[in-house]
């Protein structure tokens, strides 16, 4: 997406989940989960909510971040991370997309600078939308499914248990560190120092 206009925001960053009450704290959720840190620990709120998403700002040393939560669920994430990113016309290259990855055990972390969507239907909605696989994501491990036979949606949609806490928290402080790395000091910095 190029722009000639310069955006009133420097970067755009997407947590992806499910909205509703009964998804709070699924694996799904993960992206939600580290937006809702990275804002906390930024003195930011989400404070709008239009274009199908609940958004708002925060400041990492001189830039002005937006943050969003799609509102469309899952699968349809890329409609509201496209309408956003036109409206305020934020290029791609200043996306950050964060995400869940069955892959991953809990309380590891992975960043990618682009790629292929890994089987995340948010992740493959947002590429589509958005015409391009170059798209910086952080993957946030929620751990695999306990033999290959479970049924996947039934695994992401179930909550995180007890004795994972901790390392969840631990990785969604990383998450949140990733972000302002990125933002600071560029993604091969992030890369070096959080991907695991």
């Amino acid at each position: 997406m190029l722009f000639t206009k310069k955006s009133t925001y420097d970067w755009f960053v997407v947590g992806l989940g499910n909205p509703g009450l009964q998804y709070e704290n699924t694996r799904h959720n993960a992206g939600f989960l580290s937006v809702d840190l990275f804002m906390k620990n930024q003195n930011g709120d989400f404070s709008k909510n239009k274009m199908q998403a609940v958004f708002g700002e925060c400041k990492v040393g001189k830039n002005r971040v937006l943050v969003a939560k799609p509102q469309t669920y899952m699968n349809n994430s890329g409609t509201a991370v496209s309408q956003i990113a036109k409206f305020y016309k934020i290029p791609t290259d200043r996306i950050i997309v964060i995400c869940d990855d069955i892959n991953l055990d809990i309380g590891k972390i992975r960043i990618r600078r682009k790629g292929s969507d890994g089987g995340q239907k948010g992740m493959r909605d947002i590429i589509e939308l958005l015409g391009t696989d170059e798209i910086t994501r952080i993957k946030v491990g929620v751990g695999k499914k306990p033999h290959p036979d479970y049924d996947l949606v039934d695994w992401v949609l179930s909550k995180f248990p007890k004795e994972s806490e901790k390392d969840l928290e631990a990785a969604l402080e990383k998450v949140s560190k990733a972000v302002c790395e990125i933002i600071n000091r560029g993604i091969d910095s992030a890369m070096n120092k959080y991907s695991n």
